[in-house]
């Protein structure tokens, strides 16, 4: 009895064993389709979606860079810095004809500072449009000042950006009243949040905010920056013209430009806005080609990859004479929002000779017009691009040290311009 007993209650207990493991592999499998495979498609889909008005600093910035010098920036809280001798009056003629791209080159951006420092040193570039950033970020003049030192091409113009976003968080001090600012007190109303968390638009009609533009401006000019750009100034500035702040915003930083014996100019990104004594305003404005993929612009006053009929949202093409005529200069270059599809994306995924044949193309064709084209140094991309980049996959750079090796079409390009 006892051997039957035994056999038969062990083929009972190995029968049992392999039904659970039937259904311990059943319900693996049905996790795996219904859940995982769920979660893999919509993240799927979430990449296939175009990004929304977020943007994530640390994509393209360095916090700590590696410098040269043994010891890195000192806080703008701990240490006032002297004003340098002011720089040569900037030719806007020039800056039309040799200006160039660099955005974030004081501020750090792309991570390799030594390097994008000697491509300018290359460079035949005379303008740097927006070298010092304030995308999300309070300007580091301690930063771009030792940024600067490494830039030794004589009589170079420098750019600032102020931005359309600020990190509500941030902690700036504000030696004039002795506190840190307090940027959750700059926010436009029901803009908070619109660049991703602790974010929001920048009022012009926000006292802390004036006193923040007229302080960081100030400070940049004291350093030898003389092009100043307000970034999508509708945002900044009060929709009612008769409310607008910018004279006063102007008319402080053309006093301290003065007092210090410094020229400087003031732009504006201004998109579709068609009034001309606030076109007027400013001493250019600045805006995107409208890039497609062959190399070609389009003829329209607003691109078509958005407007197809009156009524549509217009992205200006500040080029075309409904813009042009009514302002002192305009400014084009390759623009770029962080998303798919925008001008640098298209142009980075061309192969390398359609890029120079457009460079040169455009180039000719915006100049013989009295338009500035501004040539592509360095700038940001989406991370998901695909085409040629700089240091960082989000990050484009002509030097000839990354994939894109556009520098020495641009430095052709840009030597011809000045004969």
């Amino acid at each position: 009895m006892i051997p039957f007993y035994y056999q038969q209650n062990h083929r009972l207990f190995l029968r049992n064993l392999l039904w659970l493991f039937f259904g311990a592999g059943v319900i693996f499998l049905v996790l795996y389709f219904v859940v995982f495979r769920d979660l893999e498609t919509q993240e799927d889909i979430l990449q296939e979606i175009p990004e929304e008005n977020t943007s994530t600093l640390s994509d393209w910035v360095d916090k700590q860079p590696i410098l040269d010098e043994s010891k890195g920036a000192v806080s703008i809280k701990e240490k006032e810095y002297p004003v340098l001798p002011p720089p040569p009056v900037p030719s806007m003629a020039k800056m039309k004809t040799r200006g160039c791209v660099a955005d974030g080159l004081l501020s750090g951006y792309g991570g390799d500072e030594n390097s994008a420092a000697a491509l300018i040193n290359r460079s035949q570039c005379y303008y740097l449009h927006r070298a010092l950033e304030t995308w999300l970020d309070p300007p580091d003049f301690g930063r771009a000042r030792t940024i600067m030192e490494k830039v030794t091409k004589p009589n170079t113009v420098y750019g600032m950006f102020i931005a359309e976003a600020i990190d509500t968080k941030a902690n700036y001090y504000y030696p004039d009243e002795k506190r840190d600012f307090d940027f959750g007190d700059m926010c436009r109303a029901g803009s908070k949040n619109y660049w991703g968390e602790h974010t929001c638009k920048p009022s012009l009609e926000r006292e802390e905010y004036r006193k923040y533009v007229e302080y960081i401006t100030d400070e940049a000019m004291n350093m030898g920056v003389q092009s100043f750009l307000f970034g999508q100034v509708f945002y900044q500035d009060s929709s009612d013209r008769a409310t607008t702040h910018m004279p006063e915003i102007i008319r402080h930083m053309q006093e301290h430009a003065e007092y210090l014996g410094l020229k400087i100019v003031i732009g504006a990104q201004t998109n579709d806005i068609e009034e001309e004594s606030y076109l007027r305003l400013f001493d250019y404005i600045e805006g995107g080609v409208g890039l497609k993929s062959d190399g070609n612009i389009e003829s329209g006053a607003c691109f078509s990859r958005w407007w197809k009929e009156p009524g549509d949202w217009c992205w200006a093409l500040l080029w075309h004479p409904r813009f042009s005529d009514k302002a002192n200069n305009v400014f084009i270059h390759f623009d770029w929002s962080g998303k798919l599809g925008d001008d640098m994306s298209v142009f980075t995924r061309m192969k390398r000779q359609e890029r120079s044949t457009t460079l040169k193309r455009l180039h000719a064709y915006f100049t013989e017009r009295h338009i500035g084209f501004l040539m592509p140094m360095l700038a940001t991309l989406h991370k998901d691009n695909g085409g040629c980049s700089g240091p960082k996959k989000r990050f484009y750079s002509a030097s000839r040290k990354y994939s894109c090796q556009d520098e020495e079409t641009i430095n052709e390009i840009l030597s011809r311009a000045h004969e």
